[in-house]
């Protein structure tokens, strides 16, 4: 009998320097990559389906660069045994770029064929005239460039890669793909085991119908909602369940806004109500979630309990600007308090740096923030021109000053200039936002909220833990956080110097004991306050500001935050 060939794809979600030029790295990452979990699934069905031959055996290796040390020599070792090979980075992200290029370089000076897919090339081949200066020399050094989906496309890439006819680049956003009937995105327990909690993730659909100047999404994915079939997605969940997988990050932009959503969750409900299943969902939802019938109530008993809501800002000058006119922030406290009723936890995205942002009213609106909204965790952003927007786009062409090194486009950097804000006042803000909304007072009130509501403070104090010590201690925006950091001496950015062995370890082992006492020290303070406020006899009695609740619109113009942008009335004038 002849032996098959073994033809080795190696698909790398990259990840991306820190300020010291050291890659982020952990034993445990925060957030799974669904990207990374789509190719595997569409990749393991080429396999099936024998896409290179009876005689061709693809090989497939899956790595998280965010929680595994990438093997390069033994990847070239292996790949040289075999028929060939390929590497693909999967959906590399504009900071996570240049590290693909210098992952990607010793590859390809073996002579092993490299593709890059994700949203920064998709982002620019969507939206520029002419490419920008790092895809051109990518391509001068050999890359092979993935505009667009993979779902439909990898058998004709992989077949090219076999056959030594890689084309330069490729070009699939003219036709977004059907889902239904697709391979969903799926990675095996011991990969989801490297997360925080064994988190896995899917999307239901892709797309979103809004048209936020700030948004990739809706220039690379469509403006055009499509999704999986709920018969895809049961089947999905219960190959996971049988790997002992049962929490799941829903990666929809706005699952709230798939059409398929309420059949979506019924399956869910009969998998928990009917069959017993565990599920616990995270989904990301806009703010007038609220407003769609039976949407909140069947996602809660789906198991959806940890919502991600895009705030954007409190400021309607700001969110017109940015063409955020679906926010409407009279709507704000009706939407986060039916969720809490319900005792989800809710996660707010907050964006800084918008045209009408100063220093100071940054810091007031953080403050009525606090006050007013009984929103848990708040997410601070930098607003990034990040390629594949309308905002990127739109400075690229009148050729405005944008920070060349894509690396700090992580939207924790200022990387454009500020029409009221040096770079320096604004980078500030940023750090101040963090401080004035994680005070040691506030983590008591967002605690006392919790408990008098039905949210469970343990879960609360486990984000508050993740929070606040990623960026008071390690200085990581908390979605790059996660579990035991550590640092490869020689994996450091090319464009700064390899530290001897004798100054690094003596440096990290200093490191890790400060961190150790640090992380140990704040588990401790948050447990006590948590013990203090469950066993407070009145707390069901608590409550404040953020949790009244007021009858019509008329009453909730009394609000400080309507005080100071106008009534509601005013604001629906202005976003229509």
């Amino acid at each position: 009998m002849k032996s098959k060939q073994s033809f080795h794809l190696i698909l790398i979600k990259p990840s991306h320097y820190d300020d010291e030029g050291y890659v982020i790295q952990w034993g445990r990452s925060a957030i799974p990559s669904n990207s990374l979990a789509a190719l595997n699934a569409l990749a393991m069905d080429c396999v099936d389906r024998q896409v290179l031959g009876e005689d061709v055996h693809i090989h497939v290796d899956v790595y998280d660069e965010t929680n595994a040390t990438i093997p390069t020599k033994r990847i070239i070792k292996r790949i040289r045994r075999g028929a060939g090979g390929m590497i693909g980075f999967v959906g590399v992200q504009t900071n996570q770029f240049p590290r693909s290029l210098d992952l990607g370089k010793a590859f390809l000076e073996a002579g092993i064929p490299v593709a890059i897919g994700g949203f920064h090339v998709s982002g620019c081949y969507a939206m520029l005239k002419e490419m920008p200066k790092d895809i051109q020399q990518a391509l001068a050094d050999g890359f092979t460039l993935i505009a667009g989906e993979a779902e439909g496309r990898l058998d004709a890439i992989l077949k090219d890669a076999y056959e030594q006819c890689l084309k330069p680049s490729y070009n699939f956003l003219a036709n977004t793909p059907n889902l239904e009937g697709i391979p969903p995105p799926f990675l095996p327990a011991n990969l989801v085991k490297r997360t925080f909690r064994r988190l896995s993730s899917f999307d239901a659909g892709r797309g979103c119908p809004f048209q936020c100047s700030f948004c990739t999404i809706i220039n690379v994915q469509g403006r055009t909602s499509r999704w999986r079939s709920a018969d895809d997605i049961e089947a999905l969940i219960r190959v996971n369940l049988k790997q002992g997988v049962w929490r799941f990050f829903i990666t929809d932009d706005d699952f709230a806004r798939n059409k398929g959503w309420e059949a979506i969750l019924d399956r869910m409900i009969h998998l928990r109500e009917e069959e017993g299943f565990q599920l616990s969902l995270t989904i990301q939802v806009d703010t007038l979630c609220h407003k769609i019938p039976r949407f909140i109530e069947k996602a809660v008993r789906a198991g959806c309990h940890n919502i991600f809501i895009g705030l954007e800002s409190l400021n309607p000058e700001s969110l017109v600007g940015a063409k955020k006119r679906q926010n409407k922030i009279g709507e704000y406290r009706k939407m986060l308090q039916l969720w809490k009723s319900h005792g989800c936890t809710t996660v707010g995205g907050y964006i800084l740096g918008f045209q009408a942002d100063t220093p100071s009213s940054i810091a007031h609106d953080i403050e009525i923030l606090k006050k007013e909204l009984p929103v848990d965790i708040v997410e601070f952003f930098i607003l990034t021109p990040l390629p594949g927007s309308e905002d990127h786009q739109q400075l690229y062409e009148r050729g405005v000053w944008m920070d060349p090194d894509m690396n700090i486009y992580d939207l924790e950097h200022v990387t454009m200039a500020h029409p009221k804000m040096t770079k320096e006042d604004l980078a500030e803000a940023y750090r101040m936002a963090w401080r004035s909304y994680y005070t040691w007072e506030h983590i008591e009130t967002l605690m006392r909220r919790a408990a008098a509501t039905g949210e469970p403070v343990v879960k609360l104090m486990f984000l508050l833990f993740c929070f606040y010590g990623c960026i008071m201690f390690e200085d990581i925006h908390p979605l790059e956080g996660g579990l035991v950091r550590w640092r490869g001496r020689r994996s450091r950015r090319p464009s700064m110097p390899v530290e001897a062995a004798w100054v690094f370890y003596p440096k990290q082992i200093r490191i890790v004991v400060s961190m150790t006492w640090q992380w140990c020290s704040l588990a401790w303070k948050l447990n006590q306050l948590r013990r203090k406020v469950e066993n407070d006899p009145s707390k069901l009695q608590y409550t404040d500001t953020s949790l009244v609740s007021f009858p019509d619109d008329e009453a909730e113009d009394q609000l400080e935050l309507h005080q100071t942008y106008g009534s509601l009335l005013g604001i629906k004038t202005l976003v229509k």
